[in-house]
């Protein structure tokens, strides 16, 4: 079983349940858990950072092997470390980010297409959208997002002039991806590309903002 494992390797690094949530930023009841199989299905995302902080990759750990798959750091120089989890957010559709507009608890939606891991710090409502179009690409600034992309977006950031937003129109089921632009009491949702060919969208007062988009998983 992974509590086995993980104790396993705990004895041949020589270390304690303490030392293990220290290193890995589980706490240690949580580790004394699933070390003693109290918990059989340990969250995914404690299990990668137990992993990494043991050397062995996720993958051992939950159907083990012969041998230990040791992970060895350094092989590669032209690669880092990548950053830490910060939880897993659902891949929802358009129509389901429309939807979840007018609901107070995204976890409400058993159906997601996937479930992404997320670097950046987000709330328990953050979900992910896959990108359609290049109404938001553009080649000469830094925030630009291609065909394909993948955005995080977070409901309870508070959206501000220049923000980038997923938003839902009046008589529409869908939701769009628009850059916000705040002027006075007025709000216009504007596309990034300087080619795009629809003008500038006021959002009038039955418009939703349904969450602010903070990070992006850039697919090639």
């Amino acid at each position: 079983m992974i509590g086995d494992r993980i104790a396993q390797r705990m004895t041949e690094l020589n270390l304690s349940e303490g030392e293990l949530g220290r290193r890995s930023g589980v706490p240690q009841p949580t580790i004394h858990r699933i070390v003693t199989n109290e918990v059989k299905s340990p969250r995914q995302e404690n299990v990668e950072k137990i992993a990494k902080a043991l050397k062995v990759s996720s993958n051992w750990l939950w159907k083990g092997g012969d041998d230990v798959d040791v992970v060895t750091s350094g092989l590669d120089i032209n690669v880092e470390e990548g950053p830490a989890i910060r939880g897993y957010v659902p891949l929802i559709s358009w129509v389901q980010a429309g939807a979840w507009c007018e609901v107070s608890d995204i976890k409400t939606l058993d159906d997601a297409e996937i479930w992404l891991p997320c670097a950046a710090s987000h709330s328990k409502q953050t979900y992910a959208l896959r990108v359609r179009g290049l109404s938001m690409f553009n080649q000469y600034e830094r925030r630009s997002f291609r065909d394909g992309d993948i955005i995080f977006v977070d409901p309870a950031k508070t959206p501000e002039n220049g923000s980038l937003v997923i938003a839902k129109l009046v008589d529409s089921q869908e939701a769009t991806f628009k850059q916000l632009v705040i002027e006075g009491r007025r709000q216009f949702l504007k596309p990034l590309n300087p080619a795009w060919p629809d003008p500038i969208i006021e959002l009038g007062a039955d418009a939703m903002i349904c969450g602010v988009v903070f990070s992006k998983l850039e697919v090639f």
